[in-house]
């Protein structure tokens, strides 16, 4: 005697079997053009968009993936960076002790919430993106697959109704009906009947709605996305302006030297041309002008500068100004109307060429040095 269990689920495997054949045979018939197929444009619509939908959001799912992981990268790849600068970063250049410094600086104005430092802001970068943008995005992708198997059944219960349908008006045109036959047939055909409308509806409603849901989800996506790579990044330019205001200043301190060692060459070679010309009765030499080293100088000569940035003027009374141009600087004929910062004098070429302080302007001290 067989076992109940086993009978059970052999039966239930023949009846499977018997479905598929009879769906087939179906498919078959409707292919043909010998039997009639229920149609639903507008459903068949739905269901288009529906991939459409689920294979957008599976790409945006793919990529924001992507993007994480390169969140990633670039974070570990910025950390390596900065230690390389602070390892190759030599105890004498101008800048040590705030690159140094820099780290716990970091930590302290953290403590008052005015700055992050660098692997807070990456990861908090990193996680804000993963619970914000791609969560929301998973939670709305989970529901596809279960759509998925629905439509698909759907489409099967479609294939049993239209089946039931065609058998049960192929007894009534039959010559001898079996009218228990009929009875089994047409109740067959409401229950088939039933269970796809039920279906049918139920997708009918939750289909539009869920097209219309993606503008939301994208919406709020990238829109997590740019507020947080905002954020990211307006905190990320005060770390970086520190570095460039240190990097500035190295230059600057380079720029110095350069200067330093050229004056004192320059007042070397003055010196000795002095000395060699001392016992001659003729006028001082041009070079000894351009050292400021006899009264042939513009009316009002404080000292000269040396240009060590480019100046791009802004106005008419500024002087354009190039790095290594020599400046000669002028005293106010109104001390008050010399602002804070800002300096008064001729080119040196233009002077001792013209010999002319109409072409005279004012121009940023901290553009220069002195010679």
């Amino acid at each position: 005697m067989a076992e109940p269990g086993k009978g059970v689920t052999a039966g239930k495997l023949a009846i499977n079997v018997q479905k598929r054949l009879t769906r087939a045979q179906e498919k078959v018939m409707q292919k043909l053009g010998k039997a009639d197929e229920t149609r639903d444009v507008a459903f068949e619509e739905m269901v288009s968009n529906f991939n459409k939908q689920m294979t957008e959001g599976t790409k945006l799912q793919k990529d924001l993936k992507a993007y994480l992981t390169a969140v990633k990268s670039m974070h570990d790849a910025s950390r390596r960076l900065q230690d390389c600068l602070a390892d190759m970063y030599e105890p004498d250049w101008f800048g040590k002790e705030e690159m140094d410094a820099l780290a716990e600086e970091m930590i302290e104005k953290e403590m008052d919430n005015n700055l992050e430092d660098t692997d807070t802001l990456w990861l908090d970068y990193h996680q804000s993106i993963a619970d914000k943008s791609l969560s929301s995005l998973d939670t709305y992708l989970a529901q596809f697959p279960d759509i998925k198997a629905r439509i698909a059944k759907r489409d099967r219960k479609m294939v049993d109704f239209d089946s039931a349908r065609h058998h049960f008006a192929s007894l009534q045109k039959g010559k001898k009906k079996d009218e228990a036959k009929v009875a089994k047939a047409e109740e067959d055909l409401g229950r088939a009947q039933k269970i796809f409308e039920e279906l049918n509806v139920e997708l009918q409603d939750e289909l539009p709605s869920l097209w219309e849901n993606r503008v939301g989800i994208y919406v709020n996506s990238f829109q997590s996305l740019a507020g947080q790579q905002e954020k990211f990044h307006r905190e990320m330019g005060k770390l970086s302006q520190n570095l460039n205001d240190i990097m500035t200043k190295l230059e600057e301190q380079r720029e110095l030297k350069k200067g330093g060692t050229a004056a004192a060459k320059t007042g070397d070679g003055a010196k000795s041309e002095e000395a060699n010309h001392s016992e001659s009765a003729s006028s001082p030499p041009k070079s000894a002008v351009t050292n400021g080293a006899d009264g042939d100088l513009p009316p009002g000569f404080i000292y000269k500068v040396k240009v060590i940035h480019d100046y791009a003027a802004t106005d008419g009374d500024e002087l354009e100004l190039k790095m290594g141009d020599i400046v000669l600087a002028l005293a106010f004929d109104n001390p008050d109307e010399q602002d804070d910062g800002w300096l008064l004098g001729v080119q040196e070429t233009h002077w001792l060429q013209n010999k002319d302080i109409s072409v005279k302007g004012v121009f940023p001290e901290n553009f220069t040095q002195k010679v």
